[in-house]
């Protein structure tokens, strides 16, 4: 039986810069993975999403460009097969970049599902490996649908890999995939109706930021319906019939189910460990990634604690610090930065005004809301809104917000100065580069 120093099940993001720093420290590595390298991110999730999100801004580009001068014709075609391509051609140039990293760093690699055989030995295509240390980075799953014409249903895991765009599609959900998918499907050209039983999209969000994403989002023609409940999903001929038990029976070509994701664990045999895990399966450690087994780890999705690819290489890189540089630290948790893809796409990082009151902080809010000069000569103006949450106290900024044009870029360079702790004062006495949309976070009053 082969031994390592460590065994690293899954070749994501966290999983393979957990594996590359082990190595560089000396120890003996083997990673596993059933799938592609990457893992979620590159393969499924961030980065083929983005490539789409691009895709389906070209159409208000365009509008945007007549309004300047440009003559644009009001039919442009778009070629669905030509997309799918290129975004395959990118995702396997960057599997093999995720594999040469391995070998570079002498980490080994194997192709296949591994699961445990006790709490230091693994099996992988029928063959034993013994760990000193073993950690899971197995990522989330897509959660499957249970009525009746599930077969037909897609999930986020399949859209990317549609022979054709549909004429229509229904998206089930409210979280960060299906807002996304909608905005996608909606700047393509596809007739899109978002179904959710709550009263609000991504709930989880500034209350203002979100209102405003939904009026944004009806304006371009999307049709969101709200509060209401789905009884089954049936076969009609080509099409699905959703039942809903409002009595509105709605007719789709394509219905996507993006009703989250759950912990990646059912391949594992992680009852042979006897690990802790929580009622949705997600593998229970402490701050330094560790389990309450002495072998066993884990980062990432699987720990179901902040689900984002850049937390899981730091929890990934702390781990490996920890447990074989002799440098015992941990991944931080707090003010992470966070973007959801829509169109507009919010971005946020720090507390909500929600949180703030639940936490009893006495806050001060600023808040302006304007239509960005880009969209000058456009009708439609679509509009911007940003929010600094303010300690009253300390004058220490806690959150920064914003839906709008370029939000991702702006509110990534923010978050370092609410990392390092700036207060409202430091925004004011900040020059504004003028014009621009960033510029009025240091003129808020």
């Amino acid at each position: 039986m082969k031994i390592y120093d460590l065994i690293v099940i899954g070749a994501g993001s966290g999983g393979v810069r957990a594996a590359r720093i082990a190595a560089n420290y000396g120890a003996k590595v083997l990673i596993a993975e059933g799938l592609n390298y990457g893992g979620t991110c590159v393969n499924r999730g961030c980065v083929p999403k983005k490539l789409f999100t691009y895709a389906a801004q070209y159409k208000s580009d365009f509008n945007n460009a007549r309004s300047y001068g440009w003559d644009i014709p009001e039919q442009i075609p778009f070629n669905w097969q030509r997309l799918i391509k290129n975004k395959d051609q990118e995702i396997e140039r960057l599997n093999n970049i995720y594999k040469s990293i391995l070998e570079k760093n002498k980490v080994e690699r194997i192709d296949g599902y591994a699961t445990f055989k006790d709490k230091d030995t693994v099996i992988i295509n029928n063959e034993e490996f013994k760990g000193e240390k073993i950690l899971i980075a197995t990522g989330g799953v897509c959660n499957q649908s249970n009525f009746t014409a599930k077969h037909k249903i897609l999930i986020s895991d399949d859209i990317f890999h549609i022979e054709e765009l549909p004429k229509d599609i229904t998206i089930l959900g409210a979280g960060y995939i299906a807002v996304e998918f909608a905005c996608i499907m909606n700047g393509l050209g596809v007739k899109t109706t978002l179904i959710y039983r709550g009263e609000r999209i991504l709930k989880s969000f500034d209350h203002d930021l979100t209102t405003l994403l939904q009026e944004e989002m009806i304006k371009k023609g999307i049709d969101i319906k709200l509060n209401t409940n789905i009884n089954d999903i049936i076969e009609d001929g080509n099409d699905l019939v959703i039942k809903t038990e409002e009595n509105d029976n709605i007719r789709s070509s394509c219905v996507l189910s993006a009703l989250g994701r759950s912990p990646n664990v059912n391949q594992l045999n992680l009852d042979k460990t006897g690990v802790l895990q929580k009622k949705n399966g997600a593998i229970i450690v402490d701050e330094f990634s560790k389990t309450n087994v002495d072998t066993v780890y884990a980062i990432g999705d699987v720990t179901d604690r902040i689900n984002l690819t850049p937390v899981a290489i730091r929890e990934g890189h702390a781990f490996a610090d920890t447990e074989f540089g002799k440098h015992k630290r941990s991944a931080t948790h707090n003010n992470i930065p966070s973007t959801v893809f829509t169109d507009p796409p919010l971005s946020t990082v720090g507390m909500s005004s929600e949180e703030a009151l639940k936490e009893g902080i006495e806050v001060k809010t600023f808040k302006t809301q304007f239509s960005p000069m880009k969209y000058t000569f456009n009708e439609n103006k679509p509009k911007i809104l940003m929010k600094l949450i303010v300690d009253a106290k300390s004058d220490k900024v806690l959150g920064i917000h914003m839906l709008g044009q370029d939000s991702p870029e702006i509110i990534q360079s923010l978050a370092v100065a609410l990392t390092a702790g700036a207060t409202k004062k430091d925004f004011d006495n900040t020059t504004a580069i003028h014009p621009t949309s960033a510029e009025e976070f240091v003129t808020l009053k």
